[in-house]
């Protein structure tokens, strides 16, 4: 499955609307998704979205849509 993962790059400063960024990522759950980026990154992990069907295709046509690879 492919998930979006919302997060903020630091975790000392209070999460800001303005300040969230998204990643995109493949797991087998999104309880592995959020292991993954916590065990490879020190962001602040706001909210992990499974993407699929037309959602999925919505998000894949954006400029931003790569798959991170840890």
């Amino acid at each position: 499955m492919i998930y979006k993962v919302l997060y903020q790059a630091d975790k000392t400063q209070s999460p800001r609307r303005e300040a969230t960024k998204s990643l995109y990522l493949e797991a087998k759950s999104a309880v592995a998704a959020r292991q993954l980026v916590e065990d490879n990154t020190p962001y602040n992990i706001e909210f992990v979205q499974e993407l699929s069907g037309e959602h999925l295709t919505f998000e894949q046509e954006s400029e931003d849509f790569k798959l991170t690879e840890f």
